[in-house]
């Protein structure tokens, strides 16, 4: 499976972005999807998670009630749509690809290469 992120970009603070990040699988239905970011000098941390039928999406507490993810299976694609964004948003974004939905990469087999996001004050 390779997944490659876009939609990247440098804003200003409380404009959106969205992400998306589009899979090479016959099977992409099949995996649970996660959105991950590593700031500069920090760990990579959990952003959000959607299951294969999107039953179930789970959110940092960060990141709740500003972001959203989706996905169309149609199109082999998962989505971040990210508002009201904050300077410590910014990081670089990856997409994962895995079994099941998790808040730590372990269970995710395949990632992106991410892309910066750059949120200015």
């Amino acid at each position: 499976v390779q997944l490659q992120a876009s939609g990247g970009g440098q804003v200003q603070a409380g404009d959106s972005l969205s992400l998306s990040c589009a899979a090479s699988a016959r099977n992409f239905n099949r995996y649970a999807m996660g959105w991950f970011r590593q700031a500069p000098g920090k760990e990579r941390e959990f952003v959000a998670a959607i299951s294969y039928s999107t039953a179930s999406i789970y959110y940092a507490d960060s990141v709740k009630g500003r972001f959203t993810a989706s996905r169309d299976n149609a199109k082999n694609t998962v989505y971040l749509q990210m508002n009201s964004l904050k300077p410590e948003d910014t990081a670089v974004y990856y997409c994962a690809a895995g079994p099941y939905t998790s808040p730590t990469p372990d269970p995710y087999n395949y990632w992106g290469q991410g892309t910066q996001v750059t949120v200015s004050s």
